[in-house]
């Protein structure tokens, strides 16, 4: 998974996060630390991760359920993302709004599936 990159001179980290879809594909993004998850997935080309807000954490389009090994390894949900996350018939323990999840090195092997719609 994590591998190094040298560009334009600069070590570059490169890590993975596997997403599965609505339909139960599984697919193994590479993925930039500094990058939103929302950002990897949607610049991966999974279209069904609407994410209409464009980031913004504003429209609750955008939300995964988290792989149980990596939910303690985040950072707390705001108030705003929760909120949104309450209007979701879907929403679980697991639930986080991707465009809310900076994506680390540390987060190498994320295991994210993309919620029913509502």
């Amino acid at each position: 998974m994590n591998g190094e990159t040298a560009c334009e001179g600069q070590l570059q980290i490169m890590a993975d996060i596997i997403v599965t879809t609505r339909e139960g594909n599984t697919i193994t993004l590479a993925a930039q630390p500094g990058l939103s998850v929302m950002e990897i997935i949607r610049d991966g080309g999974i279209d069904e991760l609407l994410a209409l807000c464009g980031g913004c954490c504003s429209c609750a389009t955008c939300h995964v359920h988290v792989g149980p090994d990596f939910a303690a390894a985040l950072p707390p949900a705001s108030a705003d993302e929760l909120d949104l996350l309450d209007s979701s018939d879907h929403k679980t323990a697991a639930s986080r709004l991707s465009c809310q999840i900076a994506f680390t090195a540390a987060l190498d092997g994320l295991k994210v599936t993309i919620a029913p719609e509502d």
